[in-house]
């Protein structure tokens, strides 16, 4: 029986109460953002990363558990089952041990050993195993039948039977295994036929590289390559070293019947076990380049998330173009659409004068206050036909990145919102709700749409949704949502929620008006107990009637905060505004049951800012008026740029060309860099140098090293 608290707190280093405490609240059904924020007395202040560890290894251990029962069953049903081995089976933890005790008890389809096994050749390869028999060929005659007509097939037969233990043998699979960590090189050759066909992967047609080395966006590459056919991809350690071990392990002397042992260790590893341990390792490093390829991803839209926010202005946004023209929206400060229209003045018609008036008369109309542009085609142009345009001083030009806008125009989600306009006119809302509020915009698309990360298409599409999905929650509840304005696709990410409550919300909110206080949540149709404690901390309702429903302090501590006003002889509001009155407060003497230091520090620092939004304040950049096209660039500029995309080997960088630049991590920062993102963020503004352009293959070469940045 596996003590999950036990073997939880010794992997992951961490205390056994904190673990059997978070093990305790996830199975009463608290979520991850929750037991973070509001629990953490009895997880000893654990962060997300360390509680989402605590989950995932313990539903690793129970599928663990899941497979020692069945393998139990399965070995108790053929009468193999001994007390000794139901010991092994239950101890073993390691997923891969488990498979090779199970290995010689688990049914066989028709094999070369189990024809041998019909032919009666079990005995003669077990006296040939012992390696004691001083005369084999008289042995093995006695084994001679009409199925077996010679004594050179009777010893085949018994080799294929002795290949099949050695492969079944744990110590043998461990050599074999031990090697392959330590020394196995992962080759790619291409197909036969396929080099121009598959000339994208020219740098894999003859590649090699020790596998333990090999980065996880090579092996993503590598593994697209073989999955598309044009790549034949082995991994495989030096053989002779592999078979010395394994001899010295197996062979007890120098006779003819070690010699046909010989044969059966060489046969076992070249038919059994390489190509066996092959594809475990095969396995093994696609799910840990995954894993890298789902973690750099997922820091990526976290960042995107967590962009700064304008907040609640009236916007005019732009979806620029060529031949269609710009799509231009206006929004009310709500995101709300009050009218579309589209100008021309970009060739081929280049109605520069036409385009001017309207968007002139518009601001004026709308009373706009702030431009929104998408980074897309035709960008540039845009952006500086735009400030050429008569506007008031105070409305500021930002450039919005679309990643995924067009997914969203053509979506379910946009056709429900928008029935009567095109995918034009619902890219520019998008674009314009999306300089407002990133994150709001954000939720109604697929995470693995949006396009931060590297092969993203390559990668286990079940854990990517899961970790993705992971980080929306958690940006959301990091933010906090305004129950009164929200869309249902960001309620659905909030802590206890999901998509029946928060469309239940939804229609409460359109019959009853405007939520007024958080307690009265619990008159939403489906809202248990359960389901308002895990959300009502991370919902924040602007004007209530309770001052603290628009913080992050939890209904469930209002009476410490009240308790607080009391022995200051104020009201909430005149704590809240006091940051001097805050301050004269001894945290100590409110410490009681479940509410410790760590959770009167939060109340703490959120009555000093309550409700206030932890992301940026948002910042106008300008790309250099100087470049335009990829054909402006020469090596040796410097120029500003924005973040775009960050990945295990650099970071790509917008320097308004229409052409993202790579930054290599050898070239983000005069130090050594492991990680890219120790250095810089997704639309973190940055300015680089120019290191090779090259026009034909569409590659820019940039560099950050000795350049000077923003703010230094």
């Amino acid at each position: 029986m596996i003590i999950y608290e036990e073997i939880i707190a010794s992997k992951l280093n961490l205390g056994l109460v904190q673990v059997k405490n978070t093990l305790e609240l996830i199975n009463e059904g608290a979520t991850i953002p929750f037991i973070s924020r509001y629990r953490k007395e009895r997880t000893g202040s654990m962060d997300e990363l360390q509680l989402a560890g605590v989950r995932d290894t313990y539903e690793q251990l129970k599928e663990l558990e899941k497979r020692q029962q069945y393998i139990l069953k399965t070995i108790d049903t053929q009468g193999n089952l001994t007390d000794e081995l139901r010991k092994q089976i239950e101890d073993t933890l390691d997923p891969k041990a488990l498979e090779d005790i199970y290995l010689p008890y688990k049914p066989k389809k028709k094999t070369r050993a189990s024809v041998a096994r019909g032919k009666g050749l079990e005995p003669l390869a077990k006296v040939i195993m012992k390696q004691q028999e001083m005369s084999l060929d008289q042995r093995a005659s006695e084994f001679i039948s009409d199925e077996v007509p010679t004594v050179e097939e009777a010893l085949e037969g018994a080799r294929d039977i002795i290949a099949e233990w050695i492969n079944e043998n744990q110590r043998a699979r461990n050599i074999v295994r031990q090697h392959f960590t330590r020394e196995a090189v992962i080759y790619s050759k291409v197909a036969k036929g396929k080099e121009e066909e598959g000339s994208k992967y020219r740098d894999y047609f003859n590649y090699h590289e020790p596998l333990r080395k090999c980065p996880s966006h090579r092996i993503l590459a590598i593994r697209r390559g073989e999955t598309e056919g044009f790549l034949k991809v082995t991994i495989e350690p030096v053989a002779s070293k592999v078979l010395d071990d394994l001899f010295h392990f197996f062979l007890k002397g120098n006779n003819d019947v070690s010699i046909q042992v010989e044969l059966a260790v060489r046969d076992a590893y070249k038919r059994l076990l390489a190509p066996s341990i092959e594809n475990e390792f095969k396995s093994d490093s696609k799910e840990k380049a995954d894993e890298e390829a789902i973690r750099v991803f997922a820091e990526n839209l976290r960042q995107l998330l967590l962009a700064s926010p304008l907040g609640e202005k009236r916007i005019l946004a732009i979806d620029p173009g060529y031949r269609t023209g710009c799509k231009v929206v206006c929004l009310n400060a709500q995101g709300n659409l009050l009218h579309n229209a589209a100008v021309y003045p970009h060739p081929p018609q280049s109605d520069r004068s036409g385009a001017s008036k309207k968007i002139s008369a518009l601001l004026q109309q709308y009373k706009i206050q702030a431009i929104a542009i998408g980074n897309g085609t035709a960008s540039r142009e845009t952006e500086r036909f735009i400030r050429l345009v008569r506007m008031p001083e105070d409305v500021q030009v930002y450039v919005v990145n679309e990643a995924g806008a067009s997914i969203y125009s053509a979506s379910k989600v946009a056709r429900e919102e928008f029935p009567d306009y095109d995918v034009t006119v619902r890219g520019a809302v998008s674009i314009g709700r999306r300089l407002m509020d990133p994150l709001a915009e954000l939720v109604k698309i697929e995470p693995r749409s949006i396009g931060v990360g590297q092969y993203q298409h390559d990668v286990d599409q079940g854990m990517l949704k899961k970790g993705l999905d992971e980080v929306v929650e958690s940006c959301v509840n990091m933010v906090g949502v305004d129950v009164n304005t929200a869309s249902h696709h960001l309620l659905n990410y909030v802590s206890g929620l999901g998509p029946v409550l928060s469309k239940n919300i939804i229609n409460f909110r359109k019959e009853n008006g405007p939520f007024a206080s958080r307690e009265s949540l619990r008159s939403v149709p489906r809202m248990g107990d359960k389901a308002f404690e895990q959300c009502a901390g991370f919902l924040r309702i602007r004007n209530a009637i309770h001052p603290l429903d628009n913080s992050a302090v939890h209904p469930e501590s209002y009476f410490v905060v009240e308790r607080m006003a009391g022995d200051l002889g104020c009201d909430l509001d005149e704590l809240i505004k006091s940051e001097s009155m805050i301050d004269s407060l001894d945290i100590n003497t409110y410490v009681s049951g479940n509410i410790g230091i760590p959770t009167l520090k939060d109340i703490v620092a959120e009555l000093k800012k309550p409700g206030r939004d932890p992301r940026e304040d948002i910042q106008v950049f300008e790309f250099s008026k100087d470049v335009m096209n990829v054909s402006d660039l020469n090596p040796g500029m410097e120029l500003p740029g924005l973040v775009t995309n960050i990945t295990n080997f650099g970071a790509f960088v917008d320097v308004g060309v229409k052409q993202d630049g790579l930054v290599h991590i050898s070239q983000l920062a005069d130090r050594f860099v492991k990680d890219p993102n120790d250095v810089v963020k997704i639309n973190q503004k940055v300015r680089v140098k120019v290191l090779d352009v090259d026009e034909k293959r569409n590659r820019i070469s940039l560099a950050m090293k000795g350049v000077r940045q923003f703010g230094s």
